[in-house]
C-alpha cells in the first residue's frame, strides 16, 4: 500500500520555481496560481529568500509546487491509496484528493498564511525543534515556561514547541545549558498554537461555504491521526490543526496500521522523508525527476 506525504512550510527554497519548471504541467498551474492570487509568485520563489519565507508568500509557493510535481506522479500512473500532509501540507493532500480544486486550494492557503500573520505581531512569536528527547519528555521541560505549546509530534525524537519568542529563547538557552539539541525554526509565528486562534476564526467564514467533496482516497488527519472521508469531518479538522498540534509521527504510525508499506513524499526539500528514514520506515523523496526509484 502506498502513502503520499505532502510537506509544510519550511520546505521552500530560493530557485524552487526554476527547478519545478522541469514538470509538464508548471506552466499552466503557475499560471492560474498567479492570476488568482493576483501576485508575482515566480519571481518570489526565486527571489530573496527572506521574501519568500514571509508565511502568506511561502504557502503558496510550497502548495503549487507540491501539487505539480503529484500531477507528474499521475500523468505516469503512480497515484497513492492514502495521503497526508504536514500542517500546510494537508491542504495540498485535501487538493490532490479532489476535496476541492487547485485554484480553491491556492486561494485557501494564501488566505491561510495571511490570516497566520495578522494573528500576532511580528517578531512576537517563534517555533522550535526538540532532538533526541521523548515528546513526553518534551512536554514535561515546558511546564517551567509561560506560553509555549507542544506544535508537532514530528517524530519519535523530533518534537516542536511554539509560543512567545521569548520564552522561545530562554527555552533554548537552558537546553544549550543542559547538553539538549533544540533550534530555533525559520518560520514567522507561533504556528498550531492557541496563539492563533484569530487566524483559525476567520480560515472558518473563508471556508464555510466552500464546498468539500468525498475524496477519491483516505486522508489521514494531522488533529486526530486518523483516516476519514467525511467532507464535513475533513473541514472541522483543516480547521482545527491552524491553532492546535500536528499528530505527525502518531499519523504516520496509523498509515503502517492500515498496511502502508511505502511512503513519497511529494514536494520540495526531504524534511519529511528525513524525519521518517530515522524511523526505519520505507519512504522515498519526489520533487524533481526520480520516476524509476518512486515506481519500483
Amino acid at each position: 500500500m502506498k502513502a503520499f506525504l505532502f510537506p509544510g512550510q519550511g520546505s521552500q527554497y530560493s530557485g524552487m520555481a526554476n527547478d519545478f519548471s522541469i514538470y509538464p504541467d508548471w506552466e499552466e498551474y503557475s499560471e492560474k496560481a498567479q492570476k488568482i492570487l493576483n501576485l508575482d509568485l515566480i519571481n518570489i520563489m526565486d527571489g530573496d529568500e527572506e521574501i519568500l519565507k514571509i508565511t502568506e508568500n511561502a504557502q503558496p509557493a510550497i502548495f503549487l509546487t507540491s501539487y505539480v510535481a503529484y500531477k507528474y506522479l499521475e500523468r505516469n500512473g503512480i497515484v497513492p491509496e492514502i495521503v497526508a500532509g504536514h500542517s500546510l501540507g494537508e491542504y495540498t493532500a485535501f487538493a490532490v484528493a479532489g476535496v476541492y480544486d487547485f485554484e480553491m486550494g491556492i486561494y485557501l492557503v494564501r488566505k491561510r498564511g495571511e490570516y497566520i500573520s495578522e494573528a500576532i505581531e511580528p517578531g512576537k512569536g517563534s517555533m522550535a525543534a526538540v532532538l533526541r528527547v521523548s515528546p513526553k519528555e518534551v512536554k514535561k521541560m515546558i511546564k517551567e515556561y509561560e506560553e509555549l505549546y507542544i506544535a508537532n509530534y514530528n517524530s519519535s525524537t523530533q518534537t516542536v514547541i511554539s509560543g512567545l519568542k521569548t520564552s522561545i529563547l530562554r527555552f533554548l538557552d537552558d537546553c544549550k545549558k543542559k547538553g539538549i539539541r533544540a533550534t530555533e525554526l525559520p518560520v514567522s509565528g507561533p504556528f498550531h498554537s492557541p496563539y492563533l486562534e484569530s487566524a483559525k476564526e476567520k480560515m472558518a467564514r473563508e471556508i464555510e461555504h466552500v464546498k468539500f467533496k468525498e475524496p477519491r482516497f483516505p486522508i489521514v488527519l494531522n488533529s486526530t491521526a486518523r483516516e476519514s472521508k467525511d467532507p464535513e469531518e475533513l473541514k472541522h479538522y483543516l480547521l482545527e490543526q491552524i491553532s492546535g498540534p500536528v499528530y505527525w509521527y502518531q499519523s504516520v504510525l496509523r498509515m503502517v496500521e492500515l498496511g502502508v508499506t511505502s511512503f513519497i513524499e511529494v514536494g520540495p526539500k526531504n524534511i519529511l522523508s528525513n524525519m521518517l528514514k530515522r524511523e526505519r520506515l520505507n519512504i522515498v523523496h519526489f520533487d524533481k525527476i526520480q520516476f524509476e526509484q518512486v515506481n519500483s
